[in-house]
């Protein structure tokens, strides 16, 4: 891994970690009537803060792009799910609370985990399907799940449904992720008139502006212990997929490194559940009633 993608990709999930921790603190004073709407967002403008926090991501979605230009997608994305790290630091000088044998376990598992992932697999490029077939199965799965959780997450609304809705998010920006990559790809080959010949940009800003009504739906109706974990493991999980399913990703296939691969994804995803529903992380305040009027956060 050259210095260069570890530095982007790192940058980018701290500023995604930091947007997440002050999108939250906004979305939780939306009207409930808002809920898996586009309204949320038009609402949402009006707090500063929010914007703040919206700012931040589009930042690290932007170095995050630039670091999936030059390195695997299978690398960058557990580099990214470092995100939390950052939105723990915050959280932590909101609440005032230490970090404790649960912090440090589950910061010690998600870096060991990154590292043990991309030690033991070594991603490496290599030439991506030219199969349509299999590019739209692999969408088709991502997304279709995608749409099912939102669905169940809808008729579970206060109880199940944040971390639902958080996971189809997870989701629905591991392919947007992929799908950078190959418009990034298509950049660099023709320039912008071959960028705007293909669907792939117009369907990163859908998948975007899709995964964002359902996070900010998510931040609304709870804490950020119920829906960033969530988020933060479903994310680099369906990139990996993607990458290693059509963009022609290689990681190491012999038993030894199988085995501390998957070691390694188990680590990442334990040490996010730990560190996401750690209590240095805002438990939320009390939802405010439907017919409620959006105030600026302060």
């Amino acid at each position: 891994m050259s210095l260069q993608i570890l530095i982007l990709a790192v940058t980018a999930a701290c500023c995604l970690g930091f947007g997440f921790v002050l999108q939250q603190n906004a979305a939780q004073k939306a009207p409930l009537s808002d809920f898996l709407s586009p309204r949320i967002l038009l609402d949402l403008m009006k707090v500063p803060r929010w914007l703040g926090g919206i700012g931040l991501m589009v930042v690290g979605m932007a170095l995050g792009a630039m670091a999936l230009g030059q390195g695997e997608i299978s690398m960058v994305e557990p580099l990214l799910a470092t995100n939390l790290l950052f939105a723990l630091m915050l959280s932590r000088r909101q609440t005032k609370k230490p970090l404790g044998r649960q912090g440090w376990t589950g910061l010690a598992l998600l870096a060991g985990g990154v590292t043990a992932f991309i030690v033991a697999g070594q991603p490496t490029g290599g030439t991506a399907s030219d199969s349509p077939m299999r590019h739209w199965l692999i969408i088709g799965v991502m997304v279709g799940a995608a749409l099912l959780l939102t669905a169940y997450a809808k008729r579970s609304r206060l109880s199940s449904g944040p971390a639902l809705l958080a996971t189809a998010a997870g989701l629905l920006y591991g392919v947007q992720d992929a799908l950078t990559r190959v418009t990034g790809e298509r950049f660099a080959e023709g320039g912008m008139a071959e960028v705007l010949t293909g669907w792939q940009p117009y369907a990163v800003v859908a998948l975007g502006l899709t995964g964002l009504i359902l996070v900010q739906s998510a931040f609304e109706t709870a804490s950020l212990r119920m829906s960033l974990p969530a988020l933060t493991a479903a994310q680099p999980l369906a990139g990996i997929l993607c990458g290693v399913g059509f963009l022609g990703d290689r990681l190491r296939t012999d038993a030894g490194a199988l085995a501390w691969e998957a070691a390694g994804l188990a680590s990442i995803v334990v040490g996010i559940i730990l560190l996401g529903t750690h209590k240095a992380m805002p438990s939320g305040a009390k939802l405010p009633e439907p017919a409620a009027v959006l105030q600026p956060a302060q």
